[in-house]
């Protein structure tokens, strides 16, 4: 392998890694308004593949997120 393809397949990870941060952050979000919309853990879970914590810790991330001033 090049130096050049090196750098192309290095280039599509970086990418890769900030859709897939995009889109962890979508989630979550989604995450919290379905807790918020009283869809049932169990449900959140299924649909997620995460774990009951893993849902309580991102519904109270966001809880925190909001009581922090200069987050939006």
């Amino acid at each position: 392998m090049d130096k050049r393809s090196l750098e192309h397949v290095a280039r599509r990870f970086r990418e890769a890694e900030t859709r897939a941060d995009i889109l962890r952050k979508e989630l979550a979000a989604a995450i919290r308004q379905a807790d918020a919309d009283e869809v049932p853990q169990k449900d959140i879970c299924e649909a997620t593949g995460y774990t009951r914590q893993q849902v309580r810790r991102i519904v109270l991330a966001g809880d925190t997120d909001e009581a922090t001033p200069g987050n939006s």
